[in-house]
């Protein structure tokens, strides 16, 4: 029954190797190579195009055949879900035939491919960058363009993701303040969250971030050394303030407000043990003073 099974599929590939298509890419006549490719590309069997369009694309160059089949191959490799080399031959399409009725659409499709290819927000935007330029491209280039606005929405998508990158990159500081070494994760976070505000002014985000700077503040203060310490508690107080200002009915007004009482109350135990300190300091200089000025006279 084995042996019976392997004959058939070895007829079976013999069979598909003297197909129609396996005679079409042994051919040596460009004609029927280009034919080829364009009814497999018609017919939607995008691989066995892109098979015959490589093999006759290097012989119609420069040809008036040429346009349609390089934008033809280009779009296959887009079908096939190849975006980042389909975004490539778009690119080069549109460099290459930039007066052509196809390049409009070749420029959107390699911004497209690019786009299809950007990773979501917690990984590496490197291409999503790519993507942003292609689309700005676009957009420059074609401003009256029936896919102007699918590209503007598209844009907006990508800058959506850098925005959550920028907030997940916060929130790690966050949680990192509460590790071994706190105090340099306390002033990331500051700088974090500050950096993030003045980047995407109108995001969801900064009434969180307004309060989480308050409460990072306070304990960058109150874990700082003593000489650093008036300086960063008038910082917290100054958040707290802010945040009263630019968000007056928010849900975390309470801990904003209980953030900025034990502020005050550490500003308070830092003023009364500076006054301490500086007693202490002024009754020991007076004493070196006055003993100095008796060793003097007894002499």
């Amino acid at each position: 029954m084995q042996s019976k099974s392997l004959l058939f599929l070895s007829v079976l590939f013999l069979l598909a190797s003297c197909g129609p298509f396996s005679k079409l890419e042994k051919s040596t006549n460009w004609e029927e190579l280009y034919n080829g490719a364009n009814k497999y590309y018609q017919e939607g069997e995008y691989g066995k195009a892109i098979i015959l369009y490589e093999k006759v694309l290097p012989v119609i160059k420069g040809s008036e055949k040429a346009e349609m089949a390089e934008y033809n191959y280009a779009n296959c490799h887009f079908k096939t879900k190849r975006y980042i080399e389909a975004a490539g031959y778009f690119n080069t399409f549109y460099r290459t035939y930039n007066r052509s009725p196809l390049a409009e659409e070749a420029l959107f499709m390699n911004a497209y491919s690019l786009y299809l290819d950007a990773p979501d927000y917690n990984l590496d935007q490197q291409s999503s960058q790519e993507a942003v330029s292609a689309i700005q491209q676009f957009v420059t280039r074609f401003p009256t363009s029936a896919s102007y606005e699918r590209a503007m929405e598209m844009l907006t998508d990508l800058e959506n993701r850098f925005e959550e990158k920028a907030f997940s990159e916060t929130q790690m500081y966050y949680r990192l303040k509460d590790g071994l070494f706190p105090g340099d994760f306390y002033r990331a976070c500051i700088i974090n969250f500050q950096n993030f505000t003045k980047d995407y002014p109108e995001s969801k985000h900064n009434e969180e971030l307004a309060y989480k700077l308050v409460e990072v503040g306070f304990g960058y203060a109150k874990n700082s050394a003593f000489d650093k310490k008036e300086e960063r508690l008038n910082q917290a107080v100054t958040f707290a303030n802010t945040f009263y200002r630019k968000y007056p009915s928010s849900v975390y007004l309470g801990e904003v407000q209980e953030y900025e009482i034990d502020t005050k109350k550490e500003l308070e135990s830092y003023h009364k043990l500076k006054k301490e300190i500086a007693d202490r300091t002024a009754a020991a200089e007076a004493k070196v003073v006055s003993e100095s000025k008796s060793n003097t006279e007894n002499k």
